[in-house]
């Protein structure tokens, strides 16, 4: 496969996953984040690692918190937006034709169409709610129409080591932002928690009712840390997420016949989070953890496009 094609892919999965995990952020923190001082949205741009941008913009406009909305919805100057995240998604998607299935190709070109036509409307008129609503169910649709269409070969893998890479750190990013804004000592432990703005945190992963499910208890910080980050059963974990990407890696190093750093990398991360315990992660500082883990995949992802893509 040329390398260019194994970009597209790879960098194809990475965008619709982030327009994707950016319309549930969104969907489950509006409501807070309209409701907050201010900084409560400047804490859902520290996700994204874009908080001068988002005060910079707030400047331009006057200050109001529903810029938060406009900011990461559909403002085309910012590369993180779900706007400009479909639109790259769908520029590549368009460059992989043969390598992809029309089902997939038809679904993601029809929630470009959607988004275009919603845009060139009156703004002021246009429905965020609706509109983020839209972006979550159809990117569902898309990597649905992926899993039950699309051959098992390296174009597959590449999209998926986008995807699992792309929504690791973005948990990552939301448990290490949320718990540490919500318990800024970096402690489990508190005799009284805000179970809206712990709840808030659950459902920006779709898992709150995965969380009573699970642990049949009350809101406790550790154990929502236990399961954003530990839990290979919970499909937006990190550690999910480094196991898929370990997997993907592995198929690719069987269709080639070689390995190189990247497989070691990945490899790394997924043995570290397949083998830490909360309570140790906690002795540690869950801070310094998600901090250690955020930067090595990033390292991954560096070697990832020195290793396949040319980057």
């Amino acid at each position: 496969m040329l390398s260019s094609t194994a970009k597209n892919l790879y960098w194809m999965g990475r965008y619709l996953q982030r327009a994707k995990s950016t319309a549930r952020l969104i969907e489950a923190m509006q409501r807070m984040a309209l409701q907050s001082r201010g900084e409560e949205a400047v804490g859902v741009a520290a996700i994204f690692g874009m908080e001068d941008e988002f005060r910079q913009t707030q400047q331009q406009s006057g200050g109001r918190l529903s810029s938060l909305i406009d900011f990461l919805v559909v403002d085309e100057n910012n590369p993180s937006s779900i706007v400009s995240s479909i639109g790259a998604a769908r520029r590549n998607a368009r460059e992989e034709r043969n390598n992809i299935t029309v089902d997939v190709w038809e679904s993601l070109n029809a929630l470009w169409l959607e988004l275009n036509e919603r845009l060139r409307g009156d703004r002021t008129l246009l429905d965020r709610g609706a509109l983020i609503e839209s972006v979550k169910k159809q990117a569902v649709m898309i990597f649905g129409a992926a899993q039950v269409t699309l051959l098992r070969d390296e174009a597959y893998n590449f999209l998926q080591l986008g995807a699992f890479l792309e929504r690791a750190d973005n948990t990552a990013r939301i448990l290490d932002v949320k718990f540490h804004v919500l318990r800024p000592d970096g402690s489990p432990h508190a005799d009284e928690l805000d179970y809206f703005a712990w709840s808030e945190v659950l459902a920006c992963i779709g898992a709150v009712r995965t969380y009573r499910r699970i642990y049949r208890s009350a809101l406790d910080p550790m154990k929502v840390a236990d399961l954003m980050m530990l839990r290979r059963d919970v499909p937006r974990s990190v550690h999910h997420c480094l196991w898929m990407v370990d997997r993907s890696m592995n198929e690719l190093a069987e269709i080639y016949g070689t390995r190189g750093e990247a497989d070691r990398l990945a490899g790394e991360l997924h043995a570290r989070l397949r083998y830490a315990r909360i309570d140790r992660v906690f002795e540690e500082g869950l801070k310094t953890f998600l901090g250690d883990v955020r930067t090595d995949i990033a390292t991954l992802s560096d070697e990832i496009g020195r290793q396949f893509l040319l980057d």
